[in-house]
């Protein structure tokens, strides 16, 4: 298991993240995965065992069940709060109430005791805003966090699914107000969606963010089960979780290829998927979750999965992004050299 820091920090954490939107069941995440107490704790044991040692979660999962089993896990294994990172996150539903969501001061500062509460920890490695709140002033939102920092109940910050533009919005402000900086963006980033790359991505490389990868399967797409001639089959999350969406057409074309190159390795579609993630400098920890132990094994294995230059050539080819403007138009005038200022210019003659 390799380990990257997180975004512009000292903190280190596992290039493999365990996810755990499949543990609880309740509501729509039963769409995700029922993944109970005693399943959990052994998927817990089993990522720690291979040396993951970030664990990614959210208030809202399962209502607040995820982060319950999570907690209840690490001490009945009795894990050294030193040698594990959790992050979770906070914005979504938590209640009926105007004020039980959101990024607002109330609604942050009531949901990081609740989360501290179920997890059984004095503090949170990395908080984050799970998404946008078009409602909250993003300084109100980005001043509550770094009261928290400051308290020692959050280590860093990220965000959730936020567009480059308001994520380099948010980072204007902290610098202007002198507080906590955003550490990381959370994103989704497949080989069937690599949407991020427009935008996202080069401002990620600009800041020094950590990029976090959620549903690098994209829901299950990628996994084998699915192609022009095969449909998941029963029990299957895309059968009955259309989520993330995908253009179809372009993903079948994408996992042709992945196949061929997964049975010349052979090594499942779905460690294709994870590899390819691994072997892009931009991302620090790609978050894998399971509904079963051989699942949580099979994406553990993706880290022994070595792409050659070829190869990485040839899914980069299957899977590119087509241009945007004002991308191909950049990319067609090429800007020409200038002078360094202060420097005399020879006219032509």
């Amino acid at each position: 298991m390799k380990y990257n820091t997180l975004g512009n920090t000292g903190l280190f954490v596992s290039e493999l993240c365990l996810g755990t939107m499949t543990f609880g069941g309740k509501g729509i995440w039963s769409n995700m995965g029922n993944v109970q107490q005693d399943d959990a704790q052994l998927m817990i044991f089993r990522a720690l065992e291979h040396g993951i040692n970030f664990i990614d979660t959210a208030d809202i999962y399962s209502g607040g069940v995820s982060e319950e089993i999570i907690g209840q896990s690490l001490k009945n294994l009795g894990v050294r709060r030193e040698d594990v990172v959790i992050a979770t996150k906070v914005c979504g539903p938590m209640g009926t109430g105007p004020n039980e969501a959101g990024n607002s001061r109330a609604h942050i500062m009531d949901s990081v005791k609740a989360s501290l509460k179920r997890l059984q920890v004095d503090y949170i490695d990395l908080y984050q805003l799970h998404n946008v709140d078009t409602v909250t002033p993003v300084e109100e939102s980005l001043a509550t966090l770094d009261i928290l920092v400051r308290q020692g109940l959050v280590r860093y910050i990220g965000v959730s699914n936020w567009s480059a533009w308001q994520i380099a919005r948010a980072i204007g402000h902290s610098e202007r107000l002198n507080i906590a900086k955003i550490a990381t963006s959370q994103n989704y980033y497949t080989l069937a969606g690599r949407d991020i790359e427009r935008e996202l991505v080069p401002l990620i490389n600009s800041e020094k963010l950590g990029l976090l990868v959620w549903s690098p399967l994209a829901g299950g797409l990628l996994s084998g089960k699915f192609g022009r001639d095969k449909q998941g089959g029963d029990g299957s999350r895309r059968t009955t979780f259309d989520f993330p969406p995908v253009a179809m057409d372009h993903a079948y074309a994408v996992i042709e290829v992945m196949e061929r190159i997964g049975q010349q390795k052979g090594v499942s579609v779905a460690r294709i998927a994870l590899a390819w993630l691994l072997h892009q400098s931009h991302v620090t920890s790609v978050i894998v979750g399971a509904k079963t132990i051989n699942q949580l094994d099979d994406s553990i294995g993706s880290i022994e999965v070595s792409l050659s230059p070829d190869e990485l050539a040839e899914l980069d080819a299957v899977s590119k992004l087509r241009p945007e403007y004002p991308a191909w138009m950049q990319r067609t005038r090429d800007v020409p050299a200038r002078p360094p200022l202060g420097s005399t210019v020879q006219a032509a003659e």
